[in-house]
């Protein structure tokens, strides 16, 4: 059996002395798994065929950095655009013979890099890639090493490297930053606490404008093997690529020091595909409509969608059901002082379900760092079901961790990166994903569909109002 180590999940505002990576622990691995950074919002009923495309990448010259940014949203997207769902299926978590999976993060990330020919843009919120980040000798943290490796080699190849990074802590590890560095990557620290007072909490590729990667894994080695994680990677679709372009180079614009943010935005960073207006394409062969929404709306330029209104769009246009599964679920703003109720995304999920008749179905991460006030607020989420009224809101949580996905949808997913409570969306940046498959090929919602329904049915999952002692099942402090 392997050694294993416990996880500590970085919360984005805590004390520098809270984020420490996580000593030598006893834990069995599948009690480490903890919940993907996503929500999983499926607003129509849709087709149960799964279909994963194979990882392409097409061969030719690929538009330059600076033309990419300059090139004009309005482009007709020709692009033979392919996604698929990727996942991080914690070591020692199974599931039964008959559910779906997808690729894993590992072979995502070092496909992006050994493709990448000419650019590589990593937006992140910290990284311990290495054993040594955490002070840990666990065999499983090779995979993170490996992709640290290649990623120091693509400078050598003639691939340009940039990383966007949430400014350290004081006793974060840096040695991963300073290796990227002295291979020729070139990195910038943006300290979004004093600017917004939040932190970069996205986790994007964009790889030689072409390809994308987006979801809930961290630069770190447990995202790969001790996390359960979900994203999607959008291949061969520089329309999109582009977009999600122009969110880094904000980013970009901001590592600089005493760097202020623009009010408005330069028109470079404007884009035209939104919620009323999204990028028409062809995703997996079928017309899909996808736009990229952001938070917090200091960082918005002028056309782009805040996460905040993507989501409650997709809230609000829902008409069968909302499926939910998200790491923390909580209607405040969970690291602000003094304290202050934010109900936004929960009053739209209880006018959905009173209003409409929307089945509501919530999977929550229940581990010892979720915070005890979550708990009072989805039990009286919960309690709208009664025989009576016959309103269906269902609520599961996965004690000490378990399956996560991620993920949303409005006839189509959303995936996004922020937890749910106010901080993220008002002040930490986070980016996502928004797409509706207009055609009678649709894959990613049925793909998303099945893996919430694997995760709701898996032994991993608790209905909440069997948890009359979460306190010491989740180990909550």
């Amino acid at each position: 059996m392997k050694p294993y180590v416990t996880y500590k999940q970085l919360n984005p505002l805590d004390k520098p002395e809270e984020q420490l990576p996580p000593e030598q622990g006893t834990l069995p691995a599948h009690k480490r798994a903890r919940w993907a950074v996503l929500a999983t919002v499926l607003a129509a009923m849709l087709l149960a065929a799964l279909f994963t495309y194979p990882l392409v990448f097409l061969a030719g010259s690929t538009p330059s950095r600076q033309d990419r940014v300059r090139q004009a949203p309005g482009d007709a997207c020709t692009d033979p655009c392919r996604i698929t769902l990727v996942e991080s299926i914690p070591e020692g978590l199974t599931y039964g013979s008959a559910v779906p999976s997808h690729p894993s993060t590992f072979q995502t990330w070092l496909e992006l890099i050994g493709g990448a020919q000419s650019s590589l843009d990593i937006a992140s919120f910290y990284w311990t890639l290495t054993n040594a980040d955490t002070h840990t000798r666990e065999p499983s943290a090779q995979q993170g090493e490996q992709i640290l490796a290649e990623l120091t080699q693509l400078p050598q190849r003639g691939v340009a490297v940039r990383v966007a990074v949430s400014t350290p802590k004081a006793k974060q590890p840096l040695d991963d930053l300073e290796a990227l560095e002295r291979s020729g990557a070139a990195v910038r620290k943006v300290d979004l606490p004093r600017l917004t007072k939040g932190v970069l909490h996205t986790k994007f590729w964009v790889v030689d404008g072409a390809h994308i990667y987006l979801g809930s894994a961290n630069m770190d080695w447990r995202s790969l093997t001790q996390v359960k994680e979900l994203g999607a990677a959008v291949y061969n679709c520089s329309c999109l690529a582009r977009d999600l372009g122009k969110v880094f180079e904000a980013y970009w614009a901001l590592g600089v020091p005493d760097a202020t943010i623009p009010e408005p935005w330069p028109d470079s960073y404007s884009t035209i595909y939104n919620v009323e207006t999204p990028l028409q394409l062809q995703l997996n062969g079928t017309p899909a409509s996808v736009y990229l929404s952001s938070s917090p709306p200091a960082l918005c330029a002028r056309g782009r969608t805040e996460d905040l209104r993507a989501l409650l769009t997709v809230i609000d246009t829902a008409t069968d059901f909302v499926h939910i599964a998200v790491m923390s679920y909580l209607p405040t703003m969970e690291f602000s002082r003094p304290k202050r109720f934010w109900p936004a995304i929960d009053n739209h999920l209880r006018r959905a379900a009173y209003e409409r008749g929307v089945s509501v179905r919530l999977l929550v991460s229940c581990w010892s760092h979720s915070k005890p006030p979550m708990f009072p607020f989805l039990k009286s989420l919960a309690a709208l079901q009664d025989n009576r009224t016959r309103y269906s809101v269902e609520v599961h949580a996965v004690p000490l961790g378990g399956p996560g996905v991620g993920a949303g949808v409005t006839a189509g997913p959303l995936v996004g990166t922020s937890n749910w409570s106010g901080d993220y969306f008002v002040q930490t940046a986070g980016s996502a994903l928004v797409l509706d498959e207009t055609g009678a090929g649709a894959t990613v919602g049925a793909q998303l569909q099945a893996v919430f329904q694997r995760d709701w049915d898996s032994p991993y999952s608790t209905d909440l109002g069997s948890l009359a002692r979460w306190e010491s099942l989740c180990q909550t402090h």
